[in-house]
């Protein structure tokens, strides 16, 4: 792998955080298939990532001393090691980003309006939700449960479907993904369960959170598309081609991987529902020795 790879704290968690250091530099252009519908998909989607992650962040350590959970020392241990992971997504992806940025591409730009998005969203939705006695706390916690499970279900498309995999022509970039990939599902119940632990399971609780993920999505589809169709058009590449290629590898129905998520995705309104229910354990196994993890 094209990283040097240091297991820097594992907190006593369930699992390490790992010190990455991907090197992008001779990252090419069109480093998916040659393809710039799909590098651009992908520019676009880690464009959302360092502004996001930070916000993952800021919203777990917001309630992590709320007294139902600052003396869970197992819960406490896993929330610094998500910490961890996070932040090591947020330096990598930032790396990419201005690789992309050294070939004209403005991610730049796309980073700082994730930014305002987020909060410009999670204010509004704090107002509507004020008079039933939701918090800006709930707000943001509620909303990266949600994006988490987006997020953990993505990355095991990445490492399910390999028309995905195929069309990853560089190695870094690969490797790049298949590492997020795998800590997404190493940590995608951490969130889930700090909510938990804080709100309960009642009505309410479950009401806030899948609502949150269908205005997560929502938000999601329209800021990422908008990046897609931007970065395509200052590219001068928005043509037919390149949205044959972004429909065939988001949307398709035998190789979207946007259309392969749908049954995870609805699993997250099952009353009851955990993000363990979803088993990846042999999966993980099986990308950790790949890469070497």
């Amino acid at each position: 792998m094209n990283a040097k790879v240091k297991i820097t704290n594992r907190a006593g968690a369930s699992f390490p955080v790992r010190r990455m250091n991907f090197d992008f530099d001779a990252v090419p252009e069109y480093w998916m298939n040659g393809s710039a519908g799909l590098t651009h998909f992908m520019t676009a989607l880690s464009a959302l990532f360092p502004a996001g992650e930070m916000f993952f962040i800021d919203s777990v350590r917001a309630v992590r001393q709320h007294p139902a959970i600052k003396n869970n020392e197992v819960l406490q241990k896993e929330i610094s090691a998500f910490i961890g992971q996070e932040a090591m997504h947020t330096q990598e992806h930032e790396g990419f980003n201005a690789s992309a940025q050294k070939y004209g591409h403005d991610v730049e730009t796309l980073d700082k309006a994730t930014g305002r998005v987020i909060q410009g969203v999670r204010k509004v939705f704090a107002r509507i939700g004020k008079p039933v006695g939701i918090t800006q706390e709930m707000v943001d916690l509620t909303a990266t449960t949600a994006l988490e499970h987006f997020t953990a279900t993505i990355a095991s498309q990445l490492l399910v479907n390999k028309h995905i995999q195929e069309l990853m022509a560089d190695e870094t970039m690969k490797n790049m993904w298949l590492w997020h990939a795998i800590e997404e599902n190493e940590h995608k119940a951490v969130a889930y369960d700090v909510f938990e632990g804080v709100f309960g399971k009642g009505f309410k609780a479950y009401a806030l959170r899948t609502g949150s993920l269908v205005g997560a999505m929502v938000t999601l589809f329209f800021v990422q598309s908008y990046f897609v169709a931007r970065l395509l058009k200052e590219d001068k590449q928005l043509n037919f081609a390149a949205l044959k290629d972004i429909y065939t590898y988001g949307y398709s129905p035998s190789k979207g991987i946007i259309t392969g998520m749908g049954k995870e995705m609805l699993m997250y309104f099952k009353p009851g529902f955990h993000p363990n229910d979803i088993d990846t354990h042999g999966l993980l196994k099986t990308w950790k020795a790949y890469l070497g993890l």
